[in-house]
């Protein structure tokens, strides 16, 4: 019962943030939402590919907690939110990924990352290696 409520919980932070940022976002069917603010032109990654990214992540306070510029990194290695949102974008890409917890730390805490928190991360896809 304890994970419903955050995943509801979720559902309901990621839409007003949504709304209150004039995103236009798409859902996936895990409960991914992602904006792509520009396309790119190269090819785009597999689940277990080598990228190269660009990243800025922070909660729906828009309180930071994480960055990095040219973090190389294999997409089996991180949480399930960035495994199937960076698949979404191609070399060059750009936007954003906003994850729920049950995509990303899950309800206990990780670090500074409270559990249940929805992630957002603003990403460049810089290149798939």
């Amino acid at each position: 019962m304890k994970k419903y409520r955050f995943k509801h919980q979720n559902e309901e932070d990621i839409k007003a943030y949504i709304k209150a940022n004039k995103l236009d976002a798409q859902k996936t069917d895990s409960g991914l939402y992602y904006s792509i603010f520009k396309e790119g032109e190269g090819k785009r990654p597999s689940a277990d590919s080598n990228i190269t990214i660009d990243y800025f992540g922070y909660f729906t306070d828009d309180e930071a907690f994480d960055q990095n510029q040219n973090f190389e990194i294999n997409l089996s290695e991180v949480i399930a939110g960035w495994t199937e949102g960076i698949q979404l974008f191609k070399e060059g890409g750009e936007g954003i990924l906003l994850i729920p917890a049950h995509l990303g730390y899950g309800i206990e805490d990780n670090g500074s990352i409270p559990g249940g928190s929805v992630l957002i991360f603003d990403v460049q896809l810089k290149k798939v290696n």
